[in-house]
């Protein structure tokens, strides 16, 4: 069980950190006259085609070993053209192909945990992978601060190498850290789901029909693939209980992210009055980047949940981190344009406690998204077959693979929503704090 979650746990960290690693780069990739919102787009739009396109177009069993091995590929072929070429439009092509691979990766990352029986081994993967994908704006940010000074060829060549350990994780024969889903199966004592003998990577001998898959007439062909029928059958009662909560939360999330905390500024607090925030603060750009660390660090803890023996969320409970959600960015959204606590010369302490109210919030933003990530896709993955299919182990195996793929794009396409929303919506906070007298936005 160590070696399944840490081969996951990596998994998870690298395939993400690189979209991290772009987000914080942001400011250098592009000209000063462009705006920074392009890099978001063009780090989120390919991910989400990646994740509507493979689980929902292509037929037949998933290839795992082909599939990330040309995702390693890819990505750091999209960084190396980041790294290599100056004009804007070579970066956000690098950018774009470095993002399909990462959405096609976590995709086929959650794919692979249904491979694992019994489902509590499945859930086991689930949470070390998400625990990795929080991790990853941790490392991702750090890694950037630490190689930006050697300048954009030298600090975005070296994280292109990083997608070339997952092939070392888990190699086709699983020589490495991987293990083998057969290894757990002996102890599989669930009698209300199916034993599914399962060989999630194929070798090179054993090459199997359907998608991204040749065929040889030597071998057993397996000739189920889910119709379109089949697949609307198998989304249509997740949209509500799984989709329509991640799209929320997400939409709720990066809209604060990206349109509310970049307004979200205050006077740089003072020596005498304020040791300890003076201390972190030192000049008006410095919120920013605090909130962002701030969102990152719960993020990874509560992404890191169920991997730390935390129990999961009940299935009932799932729409309760995007109602949450939206309160906090209400309130947010409340403190940047009028001011929860009045401002102004003679209130440095009423400027603390909004300090302290946002950084508190934008703590609780962190665990309701990371919460709503792990526990969704934890739940999918717990799903027991379709009584309809269970007598067809190749029919169930493709259903579960479909079911947490299918998911996937619900975050993704938030993420979106929410890049189109927040533009609007920072510059309106912004005009309303300088028709107040509130002018530190102007000053970015």
């Amino acid at each position: 069980m160590l070696k399944l979650g840490v081969s996951f746990f990596l998994f998870g960290l690298i395939n993400n950190v690189l979209y991290v690693i772009i987000l914080s780069a942001a400011l250098d990739l592009v000209p000063p006259s462009t705006p920074k919102g392009i890099i978001a787009f063009c780090n989120i739009a390919p991910a989400l085609v990646a994740k509507v396109g493979w689980p929902y177009v292509l037929k037949g069993r998933v290839r795992y070993a082909k599939r990330l091995i040309g995702c390693c590929l890819l990505s750091a072929f999209g960084m190396l053209i980041v790294a290599f070429f100056d004009s804007l439009f070579m970066r956000l092509l690098g950018i774009g192909l470095a993002s399909f691979s990462s959405g096609l990766g976590e995709l086929t990352f959650l794919q692979l945990s249904t491979t694992y029986s019994p489902r509590s081994v499945g859930g086991h993967s689930v949470g070390y992978f998400a625990s990795g994908t929080g991790a990853a704006g941790l490392v991702g940010a750090f890694l950037w601060w630490e190689v930006r000074g050697l300048g954009v060829r030298i600090g975005v060549g070296i994280p292109s190498l990083y997608p070339m350990l997952v092939p070392l994780t888990s190699s086709p024969q699983y020589y490495f850290l991987l293990p083998r889903p057969s290894a757990f199966l002996e102890s599989y004592e669930d009698s209300t789901s199916p034993v599914v003998p399962y060989t999630s990577l194929a070798t090179a001998e054993e090459e199997l029909t359907g998608e991204e898959e040749g065929s040889l007439a030597s071998v057993p062909k397996y000739n189920v693939s889910l119709s379109a029928s089949d697949k609307w059958r198998i989304v249509r009662p997740l949209l509500i209980r799984y989709m329509l909560p991640l799209f929320c939360v997400y939409t709720f999330e990066y809209t604060i992210n990206q349109g509310i905390a970049p307004t979200l500024l205050y006077p740089v607090p003072s020596t005498e009055e304020h040791s300890f925030l003076s201390k972190i603060i030192h000049s008006v750009r410095d919120y920013y980047p605090l909130w962002q660390l701030v969102y990152q660090t719960t993020v990874f803890l509560s992404r890191s949940s169920i991997s730390i023996g935390i129990p999961p969320l009940p299935a009932r409970l799932l729409p309760l981190p995007a109602i949450l959600q939206a309160g906090i960015l209400l309130i947010l959204m409340f403190e940047s344009a009028v001011g929860i606590f009045p401002s102004g010369p003679g209130t440095a302490d009423s400027e603390a406690w909004s300090i302290t109210i946002v950084f508190l919030l934008i703590s609780l933003e962190g665990i309701c998204g990371g919460s709503a990530y792990v526990n969704v896709f934890y739940r999918i993955n717990q799903e027991a077959p379709s009584p309809d299919t269970a007598h067809d182990p190749e029919r169930t195996r493709q259903e579960r693979e479909f079911k947490i793929g299918s998911v996937g794009f619900a975050d993704s396409s938030g993420i979106l929503f929410a890049s189109i929303l927040a533009v609007p919506m920072e510059v309106a906070l912004c005009r309303q704090q300088v028709s107040r007298g509130k002018l530190l936005c102007k000053g970015l």
